[in-house]
């Protein structure tokens, strides 16, 4: 996060990818909504590699308001990396992100920073009455939603919206990778911060076309996968392998006693009645002391990990200021 003199109270951190229909539209509100307040404030709004007006339309923003700052990225990395860029870039002591799409109304910006304001660290917005397609959107959400609270033991119902508040030192502790952008409450469960979690309006974009596809729900799950490994074994993957492990050996262990049994009590011979599962056997253990392997190699890497440099996963072309 970039350190400044400007004792700004809030950033607003927006990721854009070809929102050039709603781009205008979304800063007049932010604005209207934000001058009604009495703090210091900004707005970073995040091209990710936008290829039709968006990045124009910014620019023209910019230039009549010194409030705006534009993060131009070389390509699109996706909505996780836009945000870290934007909340690498913002100096707010408070930072609200959102989506650009208009679907977060600017108007509810205020709920968020009284709740901020009582003493918690972050608030999360919490679509309570979606409008998304049933099969589409609505039932993948709660299932993610439902196993990102049992992974996390987070009690917020609405892990996946962008619309969130944070203080400033609970962005300074994040690192961000994948898509976990989502799971931002979860990520930072083990560190003590607080959460709140208030309800906002959910509506359908007014304008322009969802980015967004049947394969986002593929990656969440992915992304749900990594979620339970990284609040629970990044610091020991062996445990985590080791469980695997353990249960290869008890299996292989099992059958071969049952191999063996037969072989020196009744004179059965090997090969020709258990041979596929001798070979499971030994195929078992090979596995389990494969999955030890890995996870002492984890062991190491997870070492390297955390005393190696903080690389960014997005590439600035520009940033600009006025």
């Amino acid at each position: 996060m970039v350190t400044s003199e400007q004792n700004i109270d809030c950033s607003i951190v927006v990721p854009l990818f070809n929102e050039a229909a709603v781009v205008d539209e979304l800063y007049s509100r932010l604005d209207k909504t934000m001058s009604s307040l009495s703090i210091k404030y900004e707005f970073v709004f995040v091209d990710d590699g936008s290829n039709d007006q968006t990045l124009k339309k910014l620019k023209d923003i910019l230039k009549k308001d010194t409030k705006v700052v534009i993060v131009q990225l070389r390509r699109n990395f996706g909505q996780t990396a836009a945000l870290a860029a934007g909340f690498d870039v913002a100096q707010g002591k408070i930072i609200i992100s959102m989506d650009g799409d208009l679907q977060h109304l600017p108007e509810e910006i205020p709920l968020f920073l009284e709740k901020i304001n009582e003493g918690y660290d972050i608030v999360s917005g919490w679509r309570k009455n979606r409008v998304d397609n049933m099969i589409m959107r609505k039932i993948p959400s709660k299932a993610a939603n439902w196993l990102a609270l049992k992974i996390s033991g987070i009690k917020i119902h609405d892990f996946g919206t962008t619309f969130k508040a944070y203080r400033q030192q609970v962005i300074e502790s994040l690192n961000l990778y994948g898509e976990l952008h989502r799971f931002i409450p979860a990520l930072l469960s083990k560190s003590g911060f607080t959460i709140a979690e208030i309800p906002i309006t959910n509506i359908q974009r007014p304008k322009g076309k969802s980015n967004y596809g049947i394969s986002r729900t593929f990656r969440v799950v992915f992304d749900l996968i990594t979620l339970r490994f990284l609040l629970e074994y990044v610091t020991r993957p062996l445990h985590f392998f080791g469980k695997a492990a353990l249960l290869c050996f008890v299996a292989a262990f099992l059958l071969s006693s049952y191999i063996l049994y037969d072989r020196f009590v009744y004179n059965v011979p090997i090969m020709v009645a258990h041979g596929p599962m001798a070979g499971l056997a030994a195929l078992l253990f090979l596995v389990g002391f494969i999955f030890i392997s890995t996870g002492l190699l984890g062991e190491m890497i997870s070492r390297v990990y955390f005393e190696s440099t903080n690389k960014k996963i997005y590439s600035v072309h520009k940033i600009h200021r006025n």
